[in-house]
């Protein structure tokens, strides 16, 4: 007979479908489901369709969006529907960034999702302040140790660290582009300290060093922005710091082959604001074979040498390491296998699945 773990019915709840974009809170649900193909998953899924495909066991639950996005009325849905779930299954499994409203939904956690177990996995905290009236869930999954100590410290108690993985398959080693102007990219949101600007100034210093090179901003607006601004601003302060080539791009459909044409991704953020620890951009650069320049952030140790870094904010010291690295080649391509080797051996998928299998066991026993 089959154990009750083999055939647990598991809620992943995320604020919106399941499908919501390039969001970090449904890409790690995604990773989580393509981890563990034999569990029966319930899940969020946009309607009207567009064609997208959930876990392969399981069932999407249709919740109404026009874009995919966390909207007020995507998490109405989503509360009003897992309520109802989360008594209907044996684990809930919340992938949930803490943000403005998860304070007051953490106090009404029983209420919403029952008294069964609950595993919440923490993308990211938004805002450090948040953690004073936050509550936990049930057992905490944190992507890094840095985080992990902020929640400990505010009273979550039972906190592991499992960090996040990507599909080794989608994102082969690639040899270097030469013969052609050299391409720096930030990809990243319009954040006010999410590392756009930071990014332009010390590609600018970069610039002044003598490297020459294309610099590529690859920009996702959130809910409300006005993007057509915002680009036009980052354009105007490449003006104004003498940087010749940037191209501002919005949405990239394929990542793929961006990363493939890049040389250096440089990503400079003064806090993550939400964002994943280990953001999937920096991953998938890492895997591509592409050095990445970081800034020096707890949530980013756990990268060892396999990235640079720089104090946070130095621009100085930022476009220095980049002029580096693009007029190195050899010191590009040790970064380049060192950062390969890091993904496998530390964000791989089978060390990802093994973690979370065993903290299902175990919520589950």
């Amino acid at each position: 007979m089959a154990s009750r773990s083999a055939r647990s019915r598991v809620l992943l709840f995320t604020s919106c479908p399941y499908e919501g974009g390039a969001g970090a809170d449904t890409r790690l649900a995604a990773s989580i489901a393509a981890s563990m193909p034999d569990r029966d998953f319930l899940w969020f899924t946009r309607w009207p369709s567009r064609g997208s495909r959930g876990p392969t066991r399981g069932k999407g639950i249709p919740i109404v969006s026009r874009d995919g996005a966390p909207h007020v009325p995507e998490r109405l849905q989503v509360a009003l529907a897992g309520g109802v779930l989360a008594r209907r299954t044996d684990l809930v499994h919340a992938v949930l960034t803490i943000g403005g409203t998860y304070p007051l939904f953490s106090r009404l956690r029983r209420g919403l999702l029952g008294g069964g177990p609950v595993i919440h996995t923490v993308p990211g905290v938004m805002d450090a302040g948040l953690l004073e009236r936050a509550r936990p869930l049930g057992t905490t999954v944190a992507l890094s140790e840095a985080t992990a100590g902020q929640l400990r410290s505010a009273g979550f108690g039972d906190v592991r660290v499992i960090p996040p993985t990507i599909p080794l398959d989608r994102w082969p080693w690639r040899p270097r582009t030469t013969g052609s102007t050299p391409v720096v990219l930030f990809a990243g949101h319009h954040d006010p300290r999410g590392g756009a600007r930071e990014a332009v100034t010390a590609a600018a210093e970069a610039h002044r060093r003598g490297a020459r090179f294309r610099l590529v901003l690859a920009m996702r607006a959130r809910p409300g922005q006005d993007e057509r601004a915002l680009e036009a601003a980052l354009r105007a302060l490449a003006a104004r710091e003498g940087l010749p080539e940037v191209d501002v791009q919005g949405h990239v459909p394929d990542m793929p082959g961006l990363l493939e044409a890049t040389d250096v991704l440089l990503f400079p953020p003064r806090q993550l604001g939400g964002k994943a620890d280990v953001p999937f951009v920096v991953l998938e650069a890492l895997a591509t074979g592409r050095p990445v320049i970081l800034s020096d952030l707890p949530q980013f140790s756990a990268l060892g040498d396999a990235a640079s870094r720089a104090p946070v904010g130095d621009r100085h010291r930022t476009g220095e390491l980049l002029a580096r690295l693009l007029e190195r080649p050899r010191q590009w391509e040790m970064q380049a296998r060192l950062g390969r080797a890091t993904v496998e051996e530390l964000f791989g998928p089978d060390r990802f699945r093994a973690q979370y299998e065993r903290l299902y066991k175990e919520a589950l026993a």
